[in-house]
Formats: C-alpha cells, sequence, structure tokens
C-alpha cells in the first residue's frame, strides 16, 4: 500500500527535477554539433548487453536456438540474434565487441565488453554456480577488469609481436564510448528473494550510488564520452508475469508495480546523473530512456509490426509460454518421451525471446529509436553523443 506514495512523490518531485536537470545541463556544455569518432568501445553491462562473457566463464553457455538469426549458431548472447550493443558498435564503424573474458580468437584493439549475464551493480547475494545464483562479475569486478585491461593491453603494445595490434591503442581510451545498461537484475534479485516492493525500493538509492561510484572511477581513468541506458519495464517480462501472478496488471498486461519498481530506480538514475555532470564537468553523459521505448513494444506492438509481446518465443507452459523448471533450449519429459524447448516459428515478429530477454528484431528496433537522439538526454543521437577536447 506504500507504493503509491512513493509514486506520489515522483509526480511531485517531476517539475522541480526538470529545473534541476536544465541547470546541471548548462553546467555541463561539453557536447559539440559534430560527429564523433569512436575508435573504441568499452562497454559495462548484464545479459542485456552480454557479447560472450559468462559463456566465455562457462557460468553458463547458449545453445541452440540461441543465435539462431543472425549468427546461426550460439554467441555467447541471450538473445536469437544480435543485442543494442552490436547494433551500436556497427552503427560508428567498429566490429562487434569481443568480451573481455574470452581468450579465444579475440580482438580488443576497438574496444572490450566486460558485461556479464545476470551481473548485479551491487554485490550478489547468491552467486554462480549455486543454484539461483548471480554473476560473479558484478559491476565493481567489471571495473577492476577495465582498470586490469588498461594497463596490460598498453604492456602488451609495448612488446609488440603478433598481439600488439589486437589492443587498443593508448589515446584511444579518452576518445571511447563508454557504454553502461545494468540495474535489472538488482530488482530482479530483490524480487526472486521474496523482498516487498517497498523494500526493493528502499535499496535503489544504494544501488545508483554505487553505479555513480564507478563512472566516476572510469572518469578518473580518463573516460569522457558516457551513454548510460536506464532500465527496461520488466513487469512485461514473461519471468515477472509468469512468477507473480497475482500482481496487479495494467491496461497492456505487464505487472505494475514491477514497473513502478523500474521507473523509480530510473528516477534516482536520472537524478543521479544530474549530480554526475556537476562532479564530472569535462564528460558527455547521455542518459537514454530505453524504458520508454521498451514498454511501446508491449503497448503498441502492431504499430511496430509485432505480435504477442508478454509470451516467450522460445519456451513452454502457460499462459506465457515460460516456466522457471524448464527454459528455452532444456528438455522435460511427457509420458516417457523427451521434449525439446525450441523456438517459436518467427522469432522476427516477436518481442521476447526466453522470457527474460528481447529478439534480435526487438533489439534492432530499440536501438533504431534511441540513436536518433529522441530518448536522449541531452537529445543527441548516439554518432554526436562524445567530448569534443
Amino acid at each position: 500500500m506504500e507504493t503509491p506514495i512513493i509514486l506520489n512523490y515522483f509526480t511531485i518531485s517531476v517539475s522541480c527535477f526538470c529545473i534541476i536537470l536544465l541547470y546541471a545541463s548548462t553546467l555541463n556544455p561539453v557536447f559539440a554539433l559534430e560527429n564523433c569518432t569512436f575508435p573504441a568501445i568499452f562497454n559495462f553491462g548484464d545479459s542485456n548487453s552480454d557479447t560472450g562473457g559468462l559463456a566465455a566463464a562457462a557460468l553458463l553457455t547458449p545453445t541452440p536456438p540461441y543465435g539462431e538469426t543472425f549468427f546461426h549458431m550460439p554467441a555467447g548472447r541471450f538473445s536469437d540474434g544480435r543485442l543494442i550493443i552490436d547494433f551500436m558498435a556497427k552503427s560508428v564503424g567498429l566490429p562487434y565487441l569481443s568480451a573481455y573474458l574470452d581468450s579465444l580468437g579475440t580482438n580488443f584493439k576497438h574496444g572490450a565488453n566486460f558485461a556479464t549475464a545476470a551481473s548485479t551493480i551491487r554485490l550478489p547475494e547468491i552467486i554462480m554456480p549455486a543454484g539461483g545464483g548471480y554473476s560473479p562479475f558484478y559491476l565493481d569486478v567489471q571495473y577492476l577488469q577495465f582498470v586490469q585491461f588498461k594497463i596490460r593491453s598498453q604492456i602488451t603494445r609495448q612488446k609488440g609481436g603478433i598481439y600488439a595490434n589486437l589492443m587498443p591503442k593508448r589515446d584511444y581510451f579518452p576518445k571511447a564510448l563508454y557504454t553502461f545498461d545494468i540495474g535489472q537484475n538488482d530488482l530482479g534479485e530483490g524480487f526472486r528473494s521474496n523482498m516487498t516492493i517497498e523494500e526493493v525500493n528502499a535499496s535503489v538509492p544504494d544501488i545508483v550510488n554505487k553505479f555513480s561510484t564507478n563512472v566516476k572511477a572510469i572518469y578518473d581513468l580518463g573516460g569522457r564520452s558516457f551513454w548510460i541506458h536506464n532500465t527496461g519495464p520488466i513487469g512485461c517480462l514473461p519471468y515477472i508475469l509468469a512468477n507473480f501472478l497475482s500482481a496487479q496488471r495494467d491496461r497492456h498486461g505487464c505487472a505494475k508495480p514491477y514497473n513502478d519498481v523500474a521507473q523509480y530506480f530510473n528516477y534516482k538514475l536520472k537524478e543521479a546523473i544530474v549530480q554526475l555532470r556537476i562532479d564530472l564537468p569535462l564528460a558527455a553523459i547521455t542518459h537514454v530512456d530505453v524504458y520508454s521505448v521498451k514498454y511501446s513494444l508491449f503497448s503498441e506492438p502492431n504499430k511496430h509490426g509485432l505480435e504477442l509481446p508478454l509470451v516467450a518465443c522460445c519456451g513452454y507452459g502457460g499462459k506465457y509460454n515460460y516456466s522457471s523448471s524448464v527454459g528455452c533450449a532444456g528438455t522435460f519429459t511427457v509420458n516417457g518421451s523427451q521434449i525439446f524447448v525450441g523456438s517459436c516459428e518467427r522469432p522476427s515478429v516477436r518481442v521476447n525471446w526466453d522470457g527474460a530477454h528481447y529478439t534480435e528484431a526487438a533489439n534492432k528496433f530499440i536501438f533504431d529509436q534511441i540513436s536518433t537522439g529522441a530518448f536522449s538526454d541531452p537529445p543527441v543521437p548516439l554518432k554526436m553523443a562524445c567530448h569534443h577536447a
């Protein structure tokens, strides 16, 4: 019953917050009206942007039909194809990012991806491989990996030899784009541990503070261009809908209390970014509202040529084609026969892939929307979201 109070506070604060945001933006005039040249991307995040990190760590490896749409084989991504980060890299003329943890055939010349599926901002209570655990590579660890990478990549370049050209040049680091898509699992961990909505909300300020600490640390290492996604409508994901059947639904069928928590997280994140712009005067910080874009996939799927947004494409069981006991690429037994959980017939018109992740079609739509700057603060397209020295 306390959630409406939080939401009322959110509503009342919007006007004042907008004034603060405008003021902070004027203190941070680092964007220029010209295209950026990003020689590298360094990404931090969870499964929404993991290009093979958790798979390389052998903690959880996607198997067929993962990757079937674009790569035609599993590619370390928890989707049928490409992720938003893949489309971002391609759009600025860079190759797909190699996972930092992947030691086989990797090329880090144009950046590295520190994201792993099931990552959180804060240290999770239960860590893989324990059942129900989260990635050991939470944001603090991803930052430390970046520190190691920055130092050791330059040592490798100085040594010369066959590996030198696989590492970024020293001047790539201040010119690179630093991207973040993380936080959803911190909320999900709270829900899965039976915390109340109010308790999860109460944890949000500390989660966001720890996020800010890592952004500041990367700034101190020379990072200047930051592209930060807020979190999506978690209450629209089949794994939430199937596990919390009694939760109030909104008019599009999403679990409203869980989306309310996501929106509160996003409000506190936006507030933190205002402060970051003041604290980091030389940084170009773009705050990207992926929540609004993703929610449009659930509220207006037909408009975007998509269907069944609340139903997993690759899954089994119930109204949402999702079960906690058997997931995408799993098997179960019926009358003595094993049944494989495979893909739906047309992933290209579906929103959700496996209950927790988006299809390539949805990821492409999201990228097309956010890359224009229409959902960014400041409203600059991706190709112009940099700090010009």
